[in-house]
């Protein structure tokens, strides 16, 4: 049962503005290293012009101070090893660009597509597979008469629609509201899935408003929350993840397997079951995608087999997440097949 106190909340998870909270993110490599205590610890390094710098407070809050190994720190420390060039890896690693019917209009799958909102994200993990994404191409036009509204329309097969990015919630609420009721007017769509880290590294964002515009959509909403290690889960978090639920909601997570942060079945067991008390079901563990810049984080497929058969050997059926790949031009998510 959820705490009345926890459904009385009346702004949002912290009671500060989100987008103040996000103004006071860390743009700086040597400020996110001086506020974990390591400025003098590791050599500096130049910001990438391309894919700064970018961490919310409230996730670097969660980074242990003085370990320049914390899990949390490796996935948003920017690294040398980016700029190398491996064999294998590109900068549309997942072919997004090949799938994009429209801009920001990706259609993969038979019976839902993704739109990319925005460029924008509150945190920036260097292993990101957008890292690359032309977005300035992929400029999404919502209106009812533009080309993603019509391409929806004609074509029927189509009953979901997932909001990705960037990040979606960086959206302002009028913005999403307005989706919300141009997608309501094609009766075949029946499902709105948002795939956010912002849930999780900014859990100021989920307020009153924000909570009350999705029930004007007339089908199932669903959140896909990213969040890779337990030290990623804190009490706003939960009372976010909480309120959501509370509103009926269909909340999950999905991971992704990254060398150094949560390659090991007791780290990923112990998120299974922190997601689970937070209302969550564990959805994905994906494979890395094999993105230009993120070869570090990535593991071989018998060590990724090796780490999976452990966890499913710890966990019910229902706290198991599907462990995947994604390949260009598949039209689903492959399982990875460990014996």
């Amino acid at each position: 049962m959820i705490p009345e106190s926890v459904l009385q909340q009346q702004s949002c998870a912290s009671g500060i503005d989100w987008k103040l909270a996000l103004a006071q993110s860390f743009r700086q490599r040597s400020e996110l290293l001086a506020f974990c205590g390591l400025q003098n610890d590791l050599p500096a390094f130049g910001e990438d012009s391309q894919f700064p710098t970018r961490v919310t407070r409230h996730y670097a809050s969660l980074i242990e101070k003085g370990n320049a190994q914390d899990p949390l720190l490796l996935q948003v420390l920017n690294d040398a090893r980016e700029h190398q060039q491996v064999e294998g890896y590109r900068c549309d690693a997942v072919g997004d660009l090949d799938a994009m019917v429209a801009p920001g209009l990706l259609h993969k799958y038979d019976s839902r597509v993704l739109l990319t909102l925005t460029s924008a994200c509150p945190i920036h993990c260097r292993y990101c597979f957008r890292r690359h994404f032309p977005y300035r191409e992929a400029n999404v036009d919502i209106s009812a008469g533009g080309e993603i509204m019509q391409y929806l329309k004609h074509n029927p097969q189509i009953n979901e629609v997932i909001l990705s990015g960037g990040d979606p919630l960086m959206w302002s609420d009028q913005k999403l509201s307005a989706l919300t009721q141009n997608l309501n007017a094609i009766d075949h769509i029946k499902t709105l899935r948002i795939h956010s880290r912002l849930l999780s590294v900014l859990p100021e964002r989920i307020n009153d408003q924000f909570i009350d515009l999705w029930q004007a959509f007339r089908g199932h909403v669903v959140f896909i929350s990213h969040i890779n290690h337990p030290n990623e889960i804190s009490a706003l978090n939960r009372t976010a993840f909480a309120r959501l639920g509370a509103r009926g909601y269909r909340l999950f997570n999905q991971s992704v397997l990254l060398r150094g942060v949560n390659d090991c079945a007791d780290v990923l067991a112990a998120l299974s079951h922190k997601l689970f008390d937070c209302g969550v079901t564990p959805y994905y563990l994906h494979a890395l995608d094999k993105v230009q810049g993120a070869a570090h984080f990535d593991l071989a497929p018998q060590t990724q087999c090796r780490i999976y058969r452990e966890l499913r050997s710890r966990l019910p059926g229902y706290l198991l997440p599907q462990l995947v790949n994604e390949f260009a031009g598949r039209t689903s998510k492959t399982p990875v097949q460990c014996r």
